[in-house]
């Protein structure tokens, strides 16, 4: 199945589902398209594992739609399952076979045998650079090795849309960023990935749209510059000494929402620091005060989480 780069490839509409009384998800509802990579975000309870099992047709929902290129989506197409690939959080490779007798049960599984099925096993072990160690069992691998053949089991079958859920935990940073780059390079191919961390640089940098899921349902869902236009930006700018009238004149620069006395001088609200820094630096050349400290605090996608999450802690 080929996707135009521009049509929706999942869409999420109104889904509940509830564990007795407690509500794992309230009225979910999220559109990805074809060749996107999005970012999945949510502190721990938010729902996130219970949306990507339903997602993934591990589970079904209570109310609500899964559409799935453009079809109902549930537990019962298989046909529509055999294009899902999961990268599970939980490792769902076996310790006691060798890298290659996992991928080719795991092809076996969806189908593939003899020629085509051993070409297949070649190319993703060679992808995640994993062919020296083909024939190895995989309990004596590391960490990291482990990871990464566990993203190839997911791809094994070529699917058309991927679920990696924490694909990088407790890895090292070479395999971290190996993965990196095979995830970069499927999406690059056209593969619609749906990612999910707790590393919030990594989603930063790796997607192009993120929702952010908490208390089962979805805070926002944006590009990343949007998501940062939810917090100002602050420039503090400590000062040897003041002159009167200072404050108001910093209140009247472009870009300055408001000014706010602080211990040994001021923090100016922004929208946009490099069009405002350059103009607090040339005031206080032009007064002639005496600049002892500058502090810039930019909006980042982990204040922005916190800012709609909290910060208490999650069990």
């Amino acid at each position: 199945m080929i996707v135009p780069m521009s049509e929706t490839v999942l869409e999420v509409v109104n889904i509940r589902k509830s564990y007795g009384k407690t509500v794992a998800l309230d009225g979910v509802s999220l559109r990805v398209v074809a060749g996107e990579l999005f970012g999945l975000l949510g502190p721990n309870g938010a729902g996130k594992t219970t949306l990507l099992s339903i997602l993934c047709g591990l589970c079904e929902a209570n109310s609500g739609e899964v559409r799935l290129f453009g079809q109902i989506f549930n537990r019962t197409r298989r046909d529509l399952r055999r294009l899902v690939g999961i990268g599970t959080q939980d490792l769902s490779i076996y310790p006691d076979l060798t890298a290659r007798e996992n991928l080719r049960f795991f092809g076996r599984l969806y189908g593939l045998a003899g020629k085509p099925l051993e070409a297949r096993v070649d190319e993703v072990l060679a992808s995640v650079g994993l062919t020296d160690r083909a024939d190895d069992r995989v309990g004596t691998f590391s960490g990291g090795m482990k990871r990464r053949l566990n993203l190839a089991a997911a791809i094994i079958h070529e699917p058309q849309i991927l679920f990696l859920d924490e694909p990088t935990t407790g890895v090292d940073p070479q395999s971290r960023n190996h993965i990196f780059s095979q995830v970069k390079a499927l999406n690059r191919a056209g593969l619609t990935v749906i990612y999910t961390s707790h590393y919030m640089e990594e989603v930063q940098e790796l997607c192009e749209r993120i929702a952010i899921l908490d208390g089962g349902q979805v805070r926002a869902c944006d590009t990343l510059p949007n998501l940062l236009k939810l917090l100002d930006a602050r420039v503090r700018v400590g000062l040897a000494t003041d002159v009167p009238g200072f404050e108001d004149r910093l209140a009247r620069l472009p870009g300055a929402k408001s000014v706010h006395p602080i211990a040994g001088g001021y923090e100016v609200v922004t929208d946009f620091v490099p069009q405002l820094l350059p103009l607090v630096l040339a005031l206080c050349a032009e007064l002639g005060l005496r600049i002892t400290t500058i502090d810039l605090r930019e909006p980042t996608l982990e204040r922005v989480f916190l800012h709609l999450t909290g910060r208490e802690l999650r069990d």
